[in-house]
C-alpha cells in the first residue's frame, strides 16, 4: 500500500518533510514510527487523514499520516 508521510517541526531534521512510502498491507502506525526511528514519547500528535491517531492504528492504502512532536515552552 502507498501512504504519505508528513513529519513537522524538529522530526524533519535528517529526515524529510513529506515523503510516499510503500509499506505492507495493515501496518500499524506505532511500527510506522519505529521505521522512522521516532520514539512514542517524543510525539505530540498524531493523526491519519487528518483524524487524531495512535499507536496501534491500522493504516490502509491511500493513508496521509502527519507526526508532530511534543512542543516545549512556557
Amino acid at each position: 500500500m502507498l501512504l504519505e508521510i508528513r513529519l513537522f517541526a524538529t522530526f524533519r531534521h535528517r529526515r524529510f518533510k513529506t515523503k510516499q512510502m510503500e509499506l505492507p498491507v495493515g501496518f500499524l502506525l506505532g511500527n510506522l514510527l519505529k521505521k522512522l526511528d521516532i520514539s512514542i514519547k517524543n510525539v505530540g500528535i498524531l493523526l491519519v487523514n487528518g483524524k487524531h491517531s495512535d499507536k496501534e492504528t491500522r493504516l490502509i492504502d491511500g493513508d496521509v499520516v502527519a507526526i508532530f512532536p511534543v512542543v516545549g515552552g512556557g
